[in-house]
């Protein structure tokens, strides 16, 4: 681990539990840009924690602090993300800059801090988020290629049981009660739906887009198909 400390925190408001835990990618040509961006008082943006591809991992900010990494955000009823939250940035150049898969390296240093933070906080597997989650109009990281599965394997976070992916809806999916079915299941498992009255229909379809990127990586076109349905209620039938 190596030292950067970032001058872009403050305190975390009382008595808040640390029980989020968000991952980015950096979305730069490099680590030295991603770096000087985190560190910078002008930027006013941070994370705990950034590792690089072959696996260096720079401390940021303390995890008692309150790093400005989410931005607009919001999961489970909570839009104060950062106050909740420890943040990680991956290096990796992101869709802007040439997108390309997680190296092993850097996806195992990622294990095994993810897995020290889950040992010091309450973070259920659920609280396991990508950026694109809590910001799904805005964000699109750590994407697509991010490995989710191997993270879930290693005990962090959350992935469909493998027994039930069959591509084919399970029984009681509800594929039957139109648009409010998997609309009401994605706000369960924590996504921002948006007001119905005014921003709902493009809200959900973001929202979709978002558990798609994460749980259903081969097919981000925002469509309620059966598999991707299927998908969200195994999700909701393994959170508490």
């Amino acid at each position: 681990m190596i030292g950067r400390p970032s001058p872009n925190f403050d305190a975390r408001p009382d008595d808040t539990p640390i029980d989020m835990l968000v991952l980015h990618y950096t979305g730069m040509p490099g680590r030295d840009e991603a770096l000087a961006r985190l560190t910078d008082p002008a930027a006013e943006v941070s994370a705990h924690y950034l590792i690089d591809e072959d696996g260096t991992c720079y401390a940021l900010v303390a995890e008692e602090h309150r790093a400005w990494h989410a931005g607009r955000s919001f999961w489970r009823g909570w839009r104060n993300v950062n106050a909740r939250s420890i943040g990680i940035e991956l290096v990796n150049p992101g869709h802007e800059f040439g997108y390309r898969p997680f190296p092993e390296a850097q996806m195992a240093s990622l294990i095994a801090l993810a897995g020290g933070i889950l040992d010091r906080h309450p973070i259920p597997a659920r609280n396991v988020v990508a950026h694109s989650d809590i910001a799904p109009t805005r964000k699109e990281d750590p994407g697509e290629l991010f490995d989710w599965p191997g993270l879930a394997q290693a005990g962090i976070g959350l992935w469909p049981a493998p027994g039930r992916l069959s591509g084919r809806p399970s029984a009681g999916s509800g594929h039957g009660d139109g648009d409010s079915g998997w609309i009401r299941r994605l706000a369960l498992l924590g996504y921002d739906i948006g007001m119905p009255e005014k921003d709902g229909k493009v809200a959900a379809k973001a929202a979709l887009k978002a558990f798609q990127r994460h749980f259903r990586p081969a097919c981000l076109d925002g469509v309620p198909d059966p598999e991707t349905l299927d998908r969200i209620c195994i999700l909701c039938s393994m959170i508490p």
